[in-house]
């Protein structure tokens, strides 16, 4: 029997307190993203029983209904075709229910529409280098050597690949200022030669920067002098996220202020040039500097907290990241993670997100098995599938918290993971796909630690689903 997907768009329809309470509509791969005028009329019981709807939530101002890949693109176009309204896009939408936010929820949407739009070049690199550390890995597949020595004619792959692999991070500000620009509403060729301005060759890789700042073998910090009023350090900022992000708000703004006051004719001459010369300025001169010294602070606390309580440290972490992932605060944690790789080398976060997604894929794998309705057996295996390959709303909304006890499994199997590959000091060099292909952007080093974890990810949940289920006080919905 076929799919009806405008029978399932009139449900949805009705149950979010009909036409009249939609603002505006948009999809993203998984997802309607929809801005209500009165959340209050949603019938969220009735709604999560349609048969295509996985999931339903409010978050940062904006209703989300998840549909799944391919489906909710034809339930979105019965849904505009009854509502009778025009197709808006997933920023339309942001953009109107962050009116709706605390200032809290308005910095967590700052980072998620600044890191959402390039998070393919991030995991890209990350997979890329992830492949590089393979081939240079001593004792991986070779006693005492790497697959370059064994195969010394791997070296032009090799530095080919470490050169794809370094390019989103070396050029990251960029990205970012393109991406942050944009959101600020400000000209994005402007942010692009801002992010560029900031890891200009003739600026001190920053990378050296601790080297030069502590004299070693005579290494001094060069300065732009700046008719003698005032110096400014030839710093760069590469891998670096809080300075070019402040340096694209501030130019967004001075650009704006220009555009209202200098006079369309010379708009062109002007506001470009004086947007990018204070901006510049103040980014090499004050933005950067400061915010560096922030970007530290935070990464030095967060690796305080681990090398004091790394128990602690990694079962909160480990147990609290899938409800953060619900109110959409785990996008902050792509800035803390390149900054920790910027300052450490590594991430010790990254490999524990990966776990927890693998163990969020593991409890709804088991209810495959528990599940009696055929349709339950096959939203479970199908979103645990998509969990594994580092999409977890599918089995988060869908399976696990809609079934309670099988969320608790999973936060039990990413908590205890979490430890033993924090214990084991796990590092990822790199950001790569959050599921099973995760080892892949793992240090060598740490592989055999991780493919543990990943043990431990899959089996706790579905043994605690399992035991959990006999629960009769939380097993409401098997």
């Amino acid at each position: 029997m076929g799919k009806n997907y405008r029978e399932t768009a009139e449900q949805v329809i009705e149950y979010l307190g009909g036409k009249d309470n939609i603002e505006q509509a948009a999809h993203c791969v998984t997802r309607l993203r929809i801005a209500l005028k009165d959340e209050s009329q949603v019938q969220l019981e009735q709604l999560q029983s349609v048969s295509l709807v996985k999931g339903a939530f409010m978050n940062a101002g904006v209703f989300q209904v998840v549909i799944g890949p391919v489906e909710v693109e034809r339930v979105y176009a019965e849904l505009i075709a009854l509502t009778q309204m025009k197709s808006a896009t997933v920023a339309d939408v942001k953009e109107m229910g962050s009116k709706k936010l605390n200032p809290l929820q308005k910095l967590v949407k700052i980072f998620s529409d600044v890191f959402m739009p390039i998070l393919p070049a991030i995991i890209t690199a990350g997979l890329l280098m992830g492949l590089n550390n393979l081939i240079g890995a001593k004792d991986l597949f070779f006693a005492g050597k790497n697959l370059l020595e064994v195969y010394p004619n791997l070296q032009g792959v090799w530095d080919l690949i470490n050169m794809m692999a370094n390019t989103s991070f070396v050029f990251l500000p960029a990205l970012v200022g393109w991406s942050a620009t944009k959101r600020f509403g400000g000209s994005e060729i402007l942010g692009i030669v801002l992010g560029l301005l900031l890891v200009h060759p003739d600026l001190l890789n920053a990378w050296n920067y601790g080297q030069a700042a502590a004299g070693l073998d005579g290494a001094k910090l060069p300065y732009f002098d700046i008719l003698g009023w005032f110096s400014i350090e030839k710093v760069g900022y590469q891998g670096q996220i809080l300075p070019i992000l402040v340096a694209a708000y501030v130019l967004s703004k001075v650009e704006q202020w220009l555009k209202k006051r200098v006079p369309s004719a010379i708009q062109l001459l002007v506001v470009p040039i004086t947007s990018i010369v204070v901006t510049g300025v103040l980014a090499l001169g004050i933005i950067g500097p400061v915010t560096r010294h922030i970007g530290n602070l935070l990464a030095d606390g967060i690796v305080y907290v681990f090398d004091f309580a790394p128990v602690l440290g990694a079962l909160l972490f480990g147990a609290l990241y899938a409800p953060l992932v619900i109110t959409g605060m785990h996008h902050m944690f792509i800035a803390i993670d390149l900054q920790l790789i910027t300052q450490n080398g590594g991430t010790f976060i990254w490999p524990m997100i990966a776990l927890s997604n693998i163990a969020q894929g593991s409890a709804a794998l088991a209810m495959f098995w528990i599940s009696k309705k055929q349709n339950d057996k096959s939203m479970a295996s199908t979103s645990a599938l998509s969990a594994y390959f580092g999409i977890t709303e599918p089995a988060m909304f869908g399976v696990n918290l809609s079934n309670k006890y099988p969320f608790y499994a999973a936060i039990i199997g990413s908590a205890t993971a979490a430890i033993f590959i924090t214990l084991n000091d796990v590092l990822a060099p790199a950001i790569g796909v959050g599921g099973l292909p995760a080892f892949i952007s793992i240090m060598p080093n740490s592989m055999a630690s991780f493919f543990v974890g990943m043990v431990i990810a899959v089996v706790i949940p579905v043994v605690m689903t399992f035991v959990l289920s006999r629960s009769k006080r939380l097993n409401n919905k098997a």
